[in-house]
């Protein structure tokens, strides 16, 4: 080889400062070194294509476009080479001698700000070649440009904040090699399946060949970027399993391909079954953002709201640049842009499901709505949103059967006025519900809400068209009562005397008087049909069931007051008015008012002290047991 013109470079201040830290390997993720070359080679190579586009004449037009790399054991070197654009010596000094311009400062300012985030931005400043001073002590490049008339270079640097460059006097093809001199603590790149390992992580899906030892390594297809029409369902299915790990087919695939006003390819996955049992899907999550095939950035939670984390898949972009970093990322429009076009064709792909394969549609609900119903309160079009939800309901004929909300409104009765819902633990529990009984007689579908946050969103939301939620604590009975009995479950009763509503009045007023501060109110009820008794949440105030699951989250044991309702056509409360009017004062009547209201209390799950209930229900069954001996 015949040097010529052979000089020496003295890299700027900040330059050393950068050198110095990749040199004491800050890092904890060597291998990012390895992408950042590969990319750097695409690159190469891309632009080279766009040149033989144009038909312009240059150097060795039938080399193929590709990406080798040789691991030399011996002299403890790894070279990576490319038949890409190559470099002039005015280019290598501009290029590779010169990074100031492309953010150098910047980066510096960040890595003294937030060490921790090093390995996440390297390579985003235009500093991506330098990352190779990681593991090398010494790195030396040989290029020959596309330009017939230019000659091969050489740039060489140990790191130590000079370098030379000069054109040689050597038959090279055009392209770069970057031969690195491994460091001793460096040596685990030698191995072939360190290097396979880290392409297959991190640039797996570039457009051109890379080899390793005459093995193609990059094997996978970047589908997302064909034609929907031109990929199978096999194909779909076995990039998701490569991407997921997951034995079984999705259920579903979205493949996007945008090109104004913004470009961008997505290939996004709902899996059949959610991960959510295992606790994990709250980090666990985010889309694989790619830039022109290059990974930047492993599951960004930046481009998919959380309330549809359970989507799995890749973004890829030309209009991002690729030395972006993840603080810049956040705030690019381009980005921010991408992120909601993804959240809207997600949306749009659900909505379709739901309205045209409604059984599909509730498969996918059983599987990830606990994760999709967070989105009540993020996301922008809540109409779409609320078409979305599904729930058990008192017309349903088990706790697995769901139905939509614009079911619900398909069987409302015509002067209703709003969407009813019960919280509760259980649909068994629910439905033996004493509050239930006015709906079930005027045949108004309840939903039932077994998930505690199922009321926030519901309230949240306020409203369907023109419907608003209410719980059936808050329902307006006056309403409620001017709608048609159902002919099937009404039951006629035997009105109360003049006399007996006065006596009943009174014995109300009894009752107020014997609980005292335990209850807010005693009122005759108008919603009861089978149960005696039960207790209502004051207006305007939370459910019974969600007190109780913030009472527990707080520790809180106050009970809280809620109004005791009695049923006037119930049998014991039509012998409790006989018993007034006998005796006002006769001590059942006590016994009684006590009773009913702890096991009022009971159902509303805020009975503490059993010992008292069980005391009395062993005396009224004493009493029973021996009326009924007597008539033996």
């Amino acid at each position: 080889m015949v040097e010529s013109k052979k000089s020496t470079y003295e890299f700027k201040a900040e330059i050393k400062k950068l050198l110095d830290i990749l040199v004491n390997s800050l890092y904890t993720s060597k291998e990012i070194f390895i992408r950042e070359l590969i990319s750097n080679a695409s690159d190469a190579l891309e632009k080279i294509r766009f040149i033989s586009l144009k038909s312009e004449e240059y150097a060795d037009k039938n080399l193929p476009l590709e990406i080798k790399i040789k691991i030399d054991k011996d002299s403890k070197k790894l070279i990576f080479s490319d038949t890409g654009i190559g470099l002039t010596i005015e280019e290598a000094i501009e290029n590779l001698g010169s990074i100031a311009k492309s953010g150098a400062e910047d980066f510096l300012k960040l890595i003294s700000e937030n060490k921790n985030e090093v390995n996440n931005i390297i390579g985003r400043f235009g500093v991506g070649f330098y990352s190779a001073f990681m593991v090398a002590k010494e790195i030396c490049v040989k290029s020959k440009s596309y330009k017939s008339d230019s000659k091969p270079i050489l740039w060489k640097s140990e790191g130590n904040g000079i370098f030379e460059a000069y054109e040689i006097e050597e038959n090279i093809p055009r392209g770069t090699s970057v031969e690195l001199l491994l460091k001793d603590d460096a040596l685990e790149f030698l191995e072939k399946n360190t290097i396979v390992s880290a392409i297959k992580k991190h640039s797996n899906f570039i457009s051109y060949p890379i080899y390793i030892e005459n093995e193609k390594i990059n094997t996978i297809e970047a589908i997302w970027r064909k034609p929907k029409n031109q990929i199978s369902k096999d194909e779909y299915s076995e990039f998701y399993k490569f991407l997921t790990y997951d034995y079984e087919e999705p259920s579903d695939v979205i493949h996007v391909s945008v090109d104004a006003p913004i470009q961008y390819y997505a290939l996004l996955f709902i899996p059949k079954k959610s991960i959510d049992f295992l606790f994990l899907s709250k980090e666990n999550y985010g889309l694989d953002l790619y830039v022109k095939k290059v990974l930047i950035q492993h599951k960004s939670k930046d481009l998919l709201p959380e309330y549809l984390s359970f989507v799995k898949g890749i973004v890829d972009s030309e209009d991002l640049p690729l030395n972006i970093s993840r603080e810049t990322l956040q705030e690019n429009i381009i980005f921010n842009k991408i992120a909601r076009s993804i959240e809207t064709n997600i949306l749009n792909h659900l909505s379709k499901k739901a309205e045209n394969s409604p059984n599909e549609y509730n498969d996918f609900w059983k599987a990830h709505g606990k994760i999709l119903k967070f989105g009540y309160s993020k996301v922008t079009d809540k109409e779409k949103f609320k078409k979305l939800l599904r729930f058990n309901s008192s017309s349903c004929s088990n706790e697995e059967e769901i139905i939509s909300l614009d079911d619900y409104l398909n069987k409302c009765k015509n002067e209703q006025k709003a969407i009813y819902f019960l919280s509760g633990s259980g649909r068994k529990a629910l439905e033996n519900d004493p509050r239930l009984e006015i709906f079930k007689r005027k045949e108004i579908e309840v939903l039932f809400l077994y998930d505690p946050v199922d009321e926030f969103i519901l309230t949240s939301l306020e409203k369907y068209k023109d419907y608003e939620f209410k719980s059936i604590d808050q329902a307006n009975l006056a309403q409620i009562e001017n709608l048609e009995d159902s002919q099937v479950i009404k039951k006629d009763v035997e009105e109360l005397s003049e006399q007996d509503r006065l006596h009943l009045s009174s014995l109300v007023d009894k009752f107020k008087s014997i609980l005292g501060d335990k209850v807010k109110d005693v009122k005759i009820s108008k919603r009861l049909i089978d149960s005696p008794a039960c207790l209502i949440n004051p207006d305007d105030t939370m459910s019974s069931y969600m007190q109780k699951i913030i009472n527990n989250a707080t520790n809180e044991t106050t009970i809280p007051k809620k109004i005791l309702e009695i049923n006037p056509t119930h049998k014991i409360v039509r012998s409790l008015i006989k018993i007034f009017k006998s005796n006002d004062n006769d001590p059942i009547i006590k016994d009684a008012a006590e009773y009913l209201f702890e096991t009022s209390l009971l159902m509303d799950g805020f009975l503490k002290d059993p010992y008292e209930l069980i005391s009395k229900s062993y005396k009224f069954l004493e009493m029973a047991s021996f009326l009924y001996s007597e008539k033996l």
